[in-house]
């Protein structure tokens, strides 16, 4: 598991390190498709999401600042940290075993956490980079903050105690995406896009000992998403992404995963 978890920080980093070659703007936004090349400046509380997965949990996340980290024109790391809340919304929560199945869409959604700090984006071939249908990578390498809750006997005070702990993930994938519009305003061009990552994350093995009494235990969990979404304007897009874990967490799971998400974008 180890081996498989740093592939996915290799391939990463390797993503990365393409991206920092002095080939032009890389980074270019879906949705700003033919927006010069300027320079890059900090982006605060410009967007966010709301997530309903069909295990009940919903997530709600806001883009505290997104940054970029190196040169303009040359290249550039975007770098973003997120702040969000979970709740089972949907069904009554019990300090039993199924206490923590929230945590299995936590572990493999990247955006989840109380706190979350990544580098994250998109890349593309400098000729492509104003065309409005090519296929790109994706990426992201980043710690965040999950909670969990005890697991024991219903005697023991400190079952069903939330537990804060650090999470490390990283993903890599391929992007390709195509126009879409509404049928009465063409000039309100936005995007159709397909996505498949391969995810994995990475927790200290007592933290996991500390929330679920188990014997096998490793932290680290992976697996794959394909993901469809549709961006049309500046202020909406939603997206459909189904998640299904090769090495699943020992909390209680559901398989697949299905989430359904809607993000926002405000204006600069």
């Amino acid at each position: 598991m180890v081996k498989v978890f740093t592939t996915i920080l290799f391939s990463c980093w390797t993503v990365i390190a393409w991206a920092q070659q002095p080939s032009g703007d890389k980074t270019v936004q879906p949705l700003n498709i033919t927006a010069p090349v300027t320079p890059r400046k900090p982006e605060i509380f410009t967007s966010g999401f709301i997530d309903v997965v069909n295990t009940g949990q919903i997530n709600a996340a806001a883009r505290l600042v997104k940054i970029y980290i190196g040169e303009p024109g040359k290249f550039a790391l975007p770098l973003s940290i997120f702040s969000g809340v979970s709740a089972n919304s949907f069904q009554n929560y019990s300090a039993t075993t199924k206490a923590n199945e929230d945590l299995v869409a936590n572990f493999i959604n990247p955006t989840t956490g109380l706190g979350n700090i990544c580098f994250e984006g998109s890349l593309f071939r400098k000729k492509d980079s104003i065309k409005l249908t090519r296929f790109g990578l994706l990426y992201a390498l980043g710690e965040r903050v999950l909670t969990g809750r005890k697991t024991g006997l219903i005697t023991d005070p400190q079952t069903g105690q939330p537990v804060n702990f650090l999470n490390t993930y990283a993903l890599a994938g391929l992007y390709f995406q195509t126009g879409a519009w509404n049928r009465n305003n063409t000039k309100d061009m936005g995007v159709c896009w397909l996505a498949f990552r391969y995810i994995g994350c990475m927790t200290n093995p007592g933290k996991i000992k500390e929330i679920i009494p188990v014997n096998k235990k490793t932290g680290i969990y992976h697996g794959y998403s394909a993901a469809w979404g549709i961006e049309i304007n500046q202020s909406l897009n939603t997206k459909v992404i189904i998640y299904k874990y090769i090495k699943r967490p020992e909390v209680e799971y559901y398989l697949p995963i299905f989430q359904f998400s809607f993000n926002y974008t405000l204006p600069r």
